[in-house]
C-alpha cells in the first residue's frame, strides 16, 4: 500500500473540510456544477467518475475466470457471502439501525434515502483494493485476481436487479431508467474500456508495461475520488454541519456488516478446509466494498444533495482503517485456523 493510499482517510477527512467551506463560501458554482446534467446523470461527476473506475478495473485480468475449478471452495464462500448474504443483512441492518434505532435522530426526509445509500454500498464487492488487502494477509494471488474476476462478471449483471430487489423491500421507490443507465455507465463502459487498454498494453509492451501504465494512472483514480468527495461535502455541507452525528450514525451499520461478512467468510472457508491463504482474501472482499461505483450510482439516482450519496461517503471515509483493522484479525488467528488440519497451501493451479 502506497504512503497516499495508507493515508487515505486523512485525505478524506480533509476534503470534507474543503468541500463544506467551498459550498459556503460559493454556492452559486457548485449549484451550476449540479446542473450540467443529461438524463439524471451528471457530467461532470461521469467524467471523475470513470477517471474512478477504469485505473481500477485495468488491474482486472478476467482470463483469471479459467483458475476458479481450481479455487472452487474459496469461490463459492466468496459467492455466497458477497451474493446472499452481504446486500440483504446490509439491508437487514440499514432497517434496523437507521430505520428504526437512529431514526429520532436522524432527519425525517432522509432516511429512506440513507438505507438505499448502504443497500449500493454493500451490492458491490471490492474490485481494487481486495489487491491490497490480500497481500497484506500473504493471500494467494491466484486466487484474489479469480475471485474479483468472477465478481465483476457477476456485477454487470446482477447488480441493476439486486438493488432493484433490495430498494423495492425497502419501500424506496426503484428509478428502473436511471439504475439501467447507471450499470452501463459506471460498470458496463468502463470494463470494456478497461479490458481495450489492457489488452492493447499488454499486445504492445507486455506485462512490464502494464505495470508501469499501473503506477502512472493510479494516482489519477484516487485524485479524481477526492475531487468527487469535495463536490459532494460542498452541496451537503449545510446538512453535515447542522447534524455532525449523521456520520457517525450511518458508520454503525456499515462497521457491523464489515465485521460480520469478513468473520463469516473466513469461518466458512476454514469449514470447507480452504486454506489460510484463500480464506484471507475471501474474508477481506466479503468485508470491503466498491465504493466508487457506489458513490456513482447514488449520486445518478438520488442525486448530490441526497442521504444515499452521504450514506456511499461514510462508507469511503472509514474503508482504510476498518479494513487494515481486518487485515489485523484475519492475521492473528492463523495458527488457530490451521490448526486442525486445514491445508497451509492453495492447490496449484490447473495449466
Amino acid at each position: 500500500m502506497s504512503l497516499f493510499e495508507r493515508w487515505l482517510t486523512l485525505w478524506v477527512a480533509l476534503c470534507i473540510v474543503v468541500g463544506i467551506a467551498l459550498g459556503y463560501a460559493a454556492p452559486g458554482l457548485f449549484q451550476a456544477i449540479g446542473s450540467l446534467e443529461v438524463a439524471s446523470v451528471n457530467l461532470p461527476v461521469a467524467e471523475l467518475i470513470w477517471l474512478m473506475i477504469i485505473p481500477m478495473l485495468v488491474k482486472v485480468d478476467f482470463g483469471a475466470l479459467g483458475q476458479v475449478a481450481a479455487h472452487w471452495r474459496g469461490v463459492s464462500v466468496t459467492l455466497f457471502v458477497n451474493w446472499a448474504v452481504k446486500p440483504f443483512s446490509m439491508a437487514l441492518l440499514g432497517w434496523l439501525f437507521i430505520g428504526w434505532l437512529f431514526r429520532p435522530w436522524l432527519p425525517a426526509d432522509q432516511i429512506d434515502s440513507y438505507i438505499a445509500g448502504l443497500i449500493l454500498l454493500a451490492a458491490a464487492p471490492c474490485t481494487a483494493m481486495v489487491f491490497v488487502w490480500s497481500n497484506l494477509t500473504k493471500g494467494d494471488p491466484l486466487f484474489t485476481l479469480s475471485q474479483v474476476a468472477v465478481n465483476d462478471a457477476i456485477m454487470i449483471v446482477a447488480f441493476a436487479p439486486l438493488v432493484g430487489l433490495l430498494l423495492g423491500l425497502s419501500a424506496i421507490t426503484v428509478p428502473w431508467s436511471t439504475l439501467v443507465l447507471s450499470v452501463g455507465l459506471y460498470i458496463v463502459v468502463p470494463v470494456i474500456a478497461a479490458q481495450v487498454l489492457r489488452s492493447q498494453v499488454l499486445a504492445s509492451g507486455g506485462q512490464g508495461a502494464l505495470d508501469r501504465l499501473l503506477a502512472r494512472i493510479q494516482p489519477l483514480s484516487l485524485a479524481a475520488l477526492l475531487a468527487t468527495l469535495v463536490l459532494l461535502f460542498a452541496f451537503q455541507g449545510e446538512q453535515i454541519v447542522a447534524q455532525p452525528l449523521v456520520i457517525a450514525l450511518l458508520a454503525v451499520p456499515i462497521l457491523i456488516q464489515v465485521y460480520f461478512n469478513s468473520g463469516l467468510a473466513y469461518l466458512l472457508n476454514r469449514a470447507t478446509g480452504e486454506a489460510h491463504c484463500v480464506a484471507g482474501p475471501s474474508a477481506l472482499i466479503g468485508a470491503s466494498n466498491f465504493f466508487e461505483l457506489a458513490v456513482a450510482a447514488a449520486i445518478s439516482l438520488f442525486g448530490f444533495k441526497s442521504g444515499a450519496a452521504l450514506a456511499t461517503v461514510v462508507g469511503v471515509l472509514i474503508e482504510v482503517p476498518v479494513m487494515l483493522s481486518v487485515v489485523w484479525i484475519v492475521n492473528r488467528p492463523k495458527p488457530w485456523y490451521e490448526a486442525r488440519g486445514v491445508r497451509a497451501a492453495a492447490p496449484e493451479p490447473r495449466s
